[in-house]
């Protein structure tokens, strides 16, 4: 048995401790927000936040996410610098298939909670990890200046 606490909500699942945490949040806990992609830790489609920082949970072990603060899509838009970019997604209509999207969401919010004003460099690099097939990157971009407060890209 392995306790989580995801979301704010501590969780007991019947699981292997070695079972990825995609597994464990999306088949047992019924979050299917987070999205399998890769499997190899490469697309960021199965991005959360543990302990605030951005992970991949693909490759993530459910035992190292015992007694730490697990945090996935579903929750996000509860934190204010989540809504914001949550909104700048929809003001900007970011998405086309969208399947990518909950792993870029969660890491433009880590990035912003780290640097509320990311530059363009800083925004590429951290938003490196994350493939969007449809090719979304300039309205990404802008969509986290819009959170960060910017209504134009820097240059």
């Amino acid at each position: 048995m392995i306790t989580l606490k995801v979301n704010g909500e501590t969780k007991e699942l019947d699981v292997p401790d070695d079972m990825p945490l995609l597994w464990a949040i999306r088949d047992v806990a019924n979050l299917t927000g987070t999205k399998f992609g890769c499997g190899m830790a490469q697309c960021g489609a199965c991005t959360v936040h543990m302990n605030g920082q951005p992970i991949r949970s693909c490759v993530t072990p459910v035992r190292q996410a015992q007694g730490k603060e697990i945090t996935t899509i579903e929750a996000i838009g509860s934190d204010e610098v989540g809504q914001r970019v949550q909104q700048a997604w929809l003001d900007l209509g970011v998405a086309q298939c969208g399947y990518c999207q909950s792993g870029q969401i969660m890491t433009a919010t880590a990035l912003l909670k780290q640097d509320p004003n990311p530059s363009d460099e800083q925004i590429t690099n951290a938003m490196s990890g994350n493939l969007c097939r449809c090719g979304t990157y300039t309205r990404i971009r802008q969509a986290i200046h819009k959170a960060a407060g910017h209504e134009e890209e820097q240059s």
